[in-house]
């Protein structure tokens, strides 16, 4: 038996999990094998948006993101699901139980993919008869298909699970890039969204190849130092570990939705901005962290968007608190016009044993000139009692309710 094979460089798996919330349905319920199904919101209501769908559905023109009127246009026949986040969430610690017993490198990514490091591990098969294998038992113990990307680095892998769908495995080596990789449009490249794309291509840059072949100090100009990141992808060029404590991370926390209804009912509008609040605050607990920064987008009617964000001298977690900077925000930048959606996102946060060691009672007595200082800890004591340095607010765990492709990270870290 041989471990995968480290003088040879590392062997990394990214698993894309293929329609995931419309397979665990069909899964679920076999009926809908074979069927034009998509999972979508409320019908009723124009947030009624597509979020997944099955390839027969998407062969007939539904896409993600589409409303279900006009899905419907496209496929009549289209069977219209809500989601059932409870059966996604156990098809997904399924699936990260099935990895982990095959190596402890697994880092999830989302409720349907994650990455594995197979380098070390031991074992009679190929890196492509495990990733066989693994596809296989997928199938067979949970009926869901997936794709399955092999590479040297988590940036070629995650390239070439998407290459073959569904039930793909796609081996991408470097010496394969320039037949392989470099003929794909630009847009295609993970990394890249639409707004870079059209500033690459303004350059000139149509495909992966051109990127991996431009001058890199031009790319800073355009980019900055992501232009020089993104030109070493399209070189294969990544060092990023698969890390499985990544899940650990996270800076900020948010909530969005948009309105049955553009409006410009001031009721309604805080009616909803005190549902987002309570939803991050939800999201905040869950974490046992908070945020010193609060972040406020509001989308009008004709889709503009705009963002604005606050620096607050303590850290907040509660609805109350969030509800109260979130209203001041939109009041001063809210130009009347119809709104059409709301977003509120905390940023700069820490999880609350990191906030009391930042604020122990040497650094308190260090910096006492600092009146800022002084206020933060005077929030944090109101907050959390006379002793926050030395106790932390036990937190009761509640079922998520939104942002549940990061919330499912929760979970698994608990597994």
């Amino acid at each position: 038996m041989t471990a995968n094979n480290p003088h040879k460089g590392r062997v990394i798996f990214h698993i894309d999990m293929n329609c995931f919330y419309a397979s665990v349905e069909a899964a679920y319920n076999p009926d809908l094998k074979g069927k034009a199904l998509a999972i979508a919101g409320n019908p009723e209501e124009r947030k009624g948006i597509v979020v997944t769908s099955s390839y027969e559905a998407r062969a007939k023109g539904v896409k993600t993101t589409m409303t279900i009127w006009q899905a419907k246009r496209n496929c009549p026949e289209l069977i219209v699901m809500r989601p059932n986040f409870e059966r996604y969430r156990a098809a997904s610690k399924a699936l990260f139980r099935i990895l982990s017993e095959i190596t402890p490198d697994v880092q999830p990514v989302s409720i349907d993919e994650g990455y594995m490091d197979i380098t070390h591990v031991t074992s009679d098969l190929t890196p492509l008869q495990i990733a066989d294998s693994l596809q296989k038992r997928v199938l067979d113990e949970l009926d869901l298909p997936c794709s399955i990307g092999i590479a040297p680095n988590k940036f070629l892998a995650k390239m070439a699970s998407d290459m073959k769908k569904p039930l793909g495995i796609t081996v991408l080596r470097k010496r394969e890039l320039a037949s392989t990789l470099w003929p794909l449009p630009i847009g295609e490249m993970y990394g890249v969204g639409e707004k870079t794309a059209t500033k690459l291509i303004e350059k000139g840059i149509k495909t992966i190849g051109d990127l991996a072949n431009y001058n890199t100090y031009e790319l800073k100009q355009v980019l900055g130092i992501n232009g020089e990141r993104l030109k070493n992808r399209a070189n294969g060029i990544d060092n990023r570990p698969v890390d499985p404590d990544a899940i650990f991370e996270f800076k900020s926390i948010g909530s969005s939705q948009t309105l049955p209804y553009d409006t410009v009912d001031e009721q309604e509008i805080r009616r909803l901005l005190a549902i987002l609040s309570e939803n991050v605050e939800r999201r905040m607990k869950r974490k046992n962290a908070a945020g010193q920064s609060i972040q406020l987008m509001i989308r009008y009617q004709d889709r503009k968007t705009i963002t604005r964000s606050k620096k607050l001298y303590r850290y907040i977690d509660g609805k109350d608190e969030i509800m109260y900077e979130a209203e001041e925000l939109f009041h001063k930048h809210w130009n009347q016009e119809p709104v059409r959606l709301l977003g509120i996102t905390l940023q700069d946060v820490e999880v609350k044993k990191n906030i009391a060691k930042q604020l122990d009672l040497f650094t308190y007595e260090k910096e006492a000139g600092k009146e800022k200082l002084y206020e933060a800890i005077e929030g944090l004591t109101e907050k959390y009692g006379e002793d926050v340095f030395k106790k932390l607010e036990a937190v009761k765990e509640d079922q998520p309710r939104t942002s549940f492709q990061k919330d499912f990270l929760d979970d698994y870290r608990k597994e």
